[in-house]
């Protein structure tokens, strides 16, 4: 567990119509700053090395300057690091498709498809070069505004604009709806350009301090007042009435019904309430649900649950609601017994993999975002709540939990795989149970299946591996003998 965890709480605050154009025109100022300082960025100048450049061609204060090179970066890192998923997320599906191919190579009637998955792979191919030369050559590409609004230009009637001019005035709009304000916990009230005092009424009154280039027409200071947050007020006001100084940093961000203010705060480490040594609850994510299973510290099941958890067809905001009370039902669960949470470790293409070639249909209905939004939402409310969270790699997890651990223990396959995680995290035997044995085969049913020889001079996942390549065969002979039965 850190020490330290930053959290983001946002609300809606009241506004005139000047206040509106004061923080219309601040947002237009700074995000232009941002633009201009990409630029030359990607040019090859450093962003620290343009600083007395922007001050004085913009009028702008060295920590407005801060704040916009400090989200700058974070989008830069951002978009590096998706390059990097992207070329491995490639590679993978170049190694797929040649695996159909030589399988189809063997089919003299395949020709057209054969032909198709060329092509599929010739293209893949081509992203895979355009994207490796961006990360030899440090060469990220940005679109302030979201590309899916920049591309609706080209056809703006099929995407609901009346014309050209629509589309521009809400490109302007996205491009410049918010501006970020850094802080620092020397500063007043952890934040000099944007300070926070405490109301009579305990609500909150922030001072914004304007661009220099703005305070001729419109003062030096905006007042807004009366702002409360829904979640979070009690932390921020701890964090102002701290006595070492705590950093604030905030976000203004425009939507269609106003603004909204992005409060972020960092929280210290809470005391654990979790033991160790006493087991563990293992969680196996899955696309439709969520399996638990509790253990005792022999790593033998005490308690199992299944939360459900379908991602397809919901907004973010729907998504978002679900996760957070399914997260809450399994930190509670942790706090009651006092033992810390095993999850596997973030691998969002390899879930993918291991849900494909378990058959399972639902492997195309899990999303990069629902499967990091559980991960981050659960690892935040555990550290508030003092829950220790251990991550293990999950290689082979369902494999081993299908065959060791689901006939012998009346489970299924998943949440045998959460108890599989929970028995990693405790260091407990991964060995097969015997040489042959009747594993479920995810239906309802069972197959029996010899284990090949085991090689003891090797680790064990050597083993589980061989079992992982024969296992889907085994299944799909299985299911289509079942079919024909039937």
């Amino acid at each position: 567990m850190t020490n330290e965890m930053t959290t983001t709480y946002q609300t809606r605050f009241e506004s005139s119509a000047e206040m509106d154009e004061l923080l219309q025109r601040c947002a237009t100022l700074l995000s232009s700053v941002e633009r201009s300082l990409f630029a030359k960025v990607s040019s090859g100048n450093t962003s620290l090395s343009c600083k007395n450049e922007f001050l004085k061609k913009y009028g702008i204060t060295a920590r407005q300057f801060n704040a916009c090179r400090v989200s700058l970066d974070g989008k830069i890192s951002a978009a590096r690091a998706s390059q990097e998923l992207t070329v491995a997320n490639l590679k993978r599906q170049i190694k797929i498709v040649d695996g159909q191919i030589d399988k189809l190579s063997r089919k003299p009637s395949k020709e057209k498809i054969i032909h198709l998955k060329k092509r599929r792979k010739q293209a893949l191919c081509d992203r895979l070069d355009a994207k490796e030369r961006d990360l030899k050559e440090k060469k990220v590409r940005l679109c302030f505004g979201g590309r899916k609004l920049f591309r609706s230009q080209f056809h703006p009637e099929k995407n609901g604009y009346s014309s050209l001019k629509e589309w521009k005035t809400e490109w302007k709009e996205k491009r410049d709806g918010e501006f970020f304000i850094l802080g620092s916990k020397d500063e007043t009230a952890g934040n000099q350009t944007c300070t926070a005092r405490i109301q009579s009424d305990g609500k909150l009154s922030l001072r914004l301090r304007l661009p220099p280039s703005l305070e001729k027409e419109s003062g030096k200071y905006i007042e807004i007042r009366n702002v409360v947050f829904a979640y979070g007020h009690e932390k921020i006001l701890s964090a102002l009435s701290h006595p070492g100084g705590k950093a604030l940093s905030y976000r203004f961000k425009r939507d269609k019904k106003g603004w909204r203010v992005f409060t972020s705060v960092s929280l210290e480490k809470v005391e654990a309430v979790t033991q160790e040594g006493i087991g563990v609850i293992g969680i196996d994510l899955n696309a439709d649900h969520i399996a638990c299973v509790e253990t005792d510290r022999f790593g033998n099941p005490i308690s199992k649950v299944v939360f459900p958890w379908v991602s397809y067809g919901k907004t973010r905001e729907q998504l978002k609601a679900l996760t957070c009370d399914v997260c809450k039902e399994i930190v509670e669960m942790a706090k009651s017994v006092k033992k810390p949470i095993v999850i596997e470790k973030l691998d969002f293409q390899e879930k993918k993999t291991s849900l494909k070639q378990e058959k399972n249909h639902f492997a195309r209905l899990l999303s990069g975002f629902a499967y990091n939004l559980f991960f981050n939402l659960l690892s935040a409310r555990a550290f508030k709540q003092g829950i220790v969270v251990h991550r293990v790699n999950p290689a082979y997890t369902s494999v081993i939990g299908r065959i060791n651990y689901a006939k012998r223990y009346g489970l299924t396959t998943h949440l045998a795989a959460a108890l599989c995680i929970a028995r990693r995290y405790l260091r407990l035997s991964e060995t097969p149970i015997s040489s042959q044995g009747i594993i479920p085969d995810g239906k309802g049913g069972h197959v029996a299946f010899v284990l090949p020889e085991r090689n003891r001079t090797k680790h064990v996942w050597h083993f589980w591996r061989q079992v992982s390549k024969k296992l889907p065969t085994v299944l799909a002979a299985h299911h289509r003998a079942m079919r024909n039965r039937s």
